[in-house]
């Protein structure tokens, strides 16, 4: 018969068997059970000696306690103080993203059928992208914007780069000019998107703007918008809406746009266009791209920053892309400067919504399909212009309300003033920002009524 084998015997020693790691067991289990058999003098020194180091939690007072509360960001802040209210009939205008009839997030059929289809191929791996990105969405993106015939894309002049959405693009761009670029001034609409001084200011960039929106006409300020162009230093950047303004919705007209163009050109001024919206405001790719072409027709330099949130609806993939148009003799040099601007950034940018938006730009029978899912799009936030205009209308709400209609993309700016907006807030439930822009796109036929009544009652309760 076979000796007994006692414990620990016929086997190699375990972690607990050794007298030191057994102690370290015994420590740790008297920190996490409330109730653990009292301390040796030995565990209380080693928590003394644990406590007393200044950036333990255990601390009564963090090293961080002197840091103030930062205010909600005034658009994403919005929806934080929708999330908050409990009402079922509460309505969200803040959100910049696309909703459909129902309210609900859209992703479009293309969409899903390009994902389908990367996920279906078995070559496909999750390798780190170059610092640059997709080539070939890269590629596909400046033909999307500067144009399949472009003049600029057949002499080499273009150099684009993946980013982290248009607001990656425009920091990279920002940061890119503030090392390379003779002049760090960089005028901005005095209305535009909020993030545009902050990306631009932390870039190193001096933010300077010049007069766009005009409240009275609740349209463009052009000579204003001239004047201040015209006084701006000599080779500033200037930052332009490619379509569909935002937050105003407000975009030039092609002869406004010419003149524009001209008086910048006059002025070795550098554009920076942002194009958040090709396709989603008028339903057309290349009618949204007019005032980019127009630029880059007259052999100039500009920069272009792209995203695909709004028109592909790829808003949490982060897509977009960062275009630097100048001579084909400095174009390979830039694109070096560009990855030493990125590579401390982020490094490599995503691979899934470049590759998303690549399956489908390339395919033309995608690409179509896209284009029509974009046109609806477009429509049905056109339709919500018309549906709110009529409304208020009929309601004989005292003002011109006829920008509703003129403006155009996903924002109107209403013109409601802030003690308006906290009015519909308070009484009817209805967010958006306190400059009184809401998104068209928020709106469905069913809201619609319910908007144009507090819209109303705002209006003449509060003058």
């Amino acid at each position: 018969m076979a000796p007994a084998i006692r414990a620990g015997e016929g086997r190699e020693p375990l972690p607990q068997d050794h007298p030191s790691a057994g102690r370290r067991l015994s420590t740790l289990a008297r920190h996490l059970l409330p109730s653990s058999p009292r301390r040796t003098a030995a565990a209380e020194a080693a928590t003394t000696t644990l406590e007393s180091s200044p950036t333990m939690a255990s601390q009564v007072s963090s090293v961080f306690a002197g840091i103030a509360q930062a205010p909600e960001d005034p658009i994403l802040g919005v929806t934080v103080a929708y999330n908050k209210d409990p009402n079922p009939a509460k309505i969200n205008l803040g959100v910049g993203a696309y909703r459909t009839e129902e309210g609900k997030p859209l992703v479009l059929n293309v969409v899903r059928r390009a994902e389908q289809m990367l996920i279906n191929d078995p070559s496909r791996v999750k390798e780190y992208l170059p610092i640059v990105g997709l080539a070939e969405f890269n590629k596909l993106s400046a033909k999307l914007i500067f144009g399949a015939d472009s003049p600029a894309i057949k002499e080499n002049r273009v150099v684009t780069v993946q980013c982290l959405s248009g607001t990656g693009s425009l920091r990279v761009g920002g940061e890119f000019l503030a090392r390379h670029y003779h002049e760090r001034t960089i005028c901005i609409p005095a209305t535009t998107w909020g993030n545009h001084p902050k990306v631009f200011g932390l870039a190193g960039l001096t933010v300077r703007s010049y007069r766009y929106y005009d409240p009275a006409t609740r349209g463009l300020d052009f000579k204003g918008l001239v004047e201040d162009l015209s006084s701006a230093p000599v080779g500033s950047i200037v930052l332009l809406h490619a379509c569909a303004h935002n937050p105003t919705g407000v975009d030039p007209t092609i002869d406004q746009w010419e003149q524009i163009r001209q008086l910048m050109r006059s002025k070795s001024m550098l554009p920076f266009f942002d194009s958040a919206y090709q396709g989603f405001a008028s339903g057309s790719l290349d009618k949204d791209a007019e005032s980019v072409r127009m630029f880059v027709a007259d052999g100039g330099e500009l920069l272009m920053a792209q995203s695909y949130a709004k028109n592909m609806g790829l808003y949490g993939e982060r897509v977009g892309a960062l275009s630097v148009c100048g001579s084909a003799d400095v174009a390979v040099r830039v694109e070096s400067q560009l990855k030493l601007v990125i590579r401390p950034m982020y490094s490599s940018p995503p691979l899934h919504g470049p590759s998303i938006v690549a399956t489908i730009l390339k395919d033309s029978e995608m690409y179509n399909e896209w284009t029509v899912e974009l046109k609806a799009m477009a429509d049905r936030i056109i339709s919500m212009r018309q549906q709110l205009f009529d409304a208020l209308k009929s309601r004989g709400t005292p003002g011109d309300w006829s920008h509703i209609l003129k403006q155009i993309g996903m924002f109107t700016f209403t013109g409601l003033s802030s003690e308006q907006v906290a009015f519909m807030r308070q009484e009817y439930h209805i967010y958006m920002t306190s400059d009184g822009r809401i998104s068209m796109a928020g709106l469905s036929t069913k809201t619609v009524p319910i908007l144009a009544d507090a819209i109303h009652a705002a209006v003449t309760q509060l003058k």
